[in-house]
């Protein structure tokens, strides 16, 4: 719906368990704990509106019972076998026939939805989740170990609070604020970028750039090493170590500052 009209005003759903958090049964839905679907409508500024009375569900109740009676007989009449084929007849024969069928024309000329420019929703709708990246510089989703890769923000990133995202169709993607540090395929295999930065904003891959003139290539450290052997690398010169051994350009210290 989004992708196609744009962005709506409100949703109006039952109060299952993939909707909202209900802290006690049969009582009030968590205005503050969102389930994946609360999370993806509040950022989208959509509001949620939960179903508390018969009358409300029943509204919801009725589409589908047209559906679920309607459906499995005209895909057995069509031939219908698989799932692929399934979806590919809804989107090009059924939709258009029941809307015909039972829609109803508005009072008024135009569109309510607001076009989403930006295409904010397509990193929105989606499975959102924080990670901390482990001390093998791997995130862990899904049993699985996604290994980052190279990147000029920061020799690693070990202990760094990541967000993960898995997508419709099982890729998945790593941000780290408003950097993408990585992207992989459903496989898990990770999905080569053009550039490290290609995600970055233009301060940002402005700020990377005065940092790579005013260091230079030589003096950064190797890229997407272990915590431990980012500890072990020497001071370059114009550097500055920390406590912990590791190395800081003053050019990077200027710029995170910043």
């Amino acid at each position: 719906m989004v992708a196609e009209h744009g962005l709506f005003c409100a949703l109006y759903t039952d109060r299952g368990s993939h909707y909202f958090e209900t802290p006690q049964a049969g009582g009030k839905v968590s205005k503050t704990q969102l389930t994946q679907v609360g999370r993806a409508l509040k950022q989208l500024g959509i509001e949620h509106i939960a179903a508390y009375s018969p009358e409300a569900r029943g509204r919801s109740e009725r589409l589908f019972r047209t559906l679920q009676d309607r459906l499995p007989k005209e895909l057995r009449l069509a031939g219908i076998k698989t799932v692929e084929a399934a979806n590919a007849w809804l989107k090009d024969h059924y939709k258009a026939e029941h809307n015909r069928q039972f829609a109803i024309a508005p009072e008024e000329e135009g569109t309510a939805f607001v076009p989403d420019r930006e295409g904010a929703w397509r990193d929105i709708l989606c499975v959102l989740e924080e990670r901390v990246v482990g001390n093998d510089n791997t995130v862990a989703w899904g049993g699985r170990r996604l290994q980052l890769p190279q990147s000029r923000l920061r020799p690693h990133f070990v202990r760094a609070k990541v967000q993960v995202r898995e997508y419709p169709d099982g890729t998945l993607a790593i941000d780290l604020g408003p950097h993408r540090l990585a992207r992989f395929g459903a496989d898990g295999r990770e999905v080569p970028a053009a550039t490290s930065v290609a995600a970055c904003s233009k301060r940002s891959r402005a700020g990377l750039s005065k940092v790579e003139r005013e260091a230079g290539p030589s003096q950064r450290p190797p890229l997407t090493v272990s915590a431990r052997a980012a500890n072990e690398l020497p001071c370059p010169k114009g550097s500055k170590s920390t406590s912990k051994g590791r190395t800081l350009s003053h050019a990077t210290e200027r710029q995170r500052a910043a």
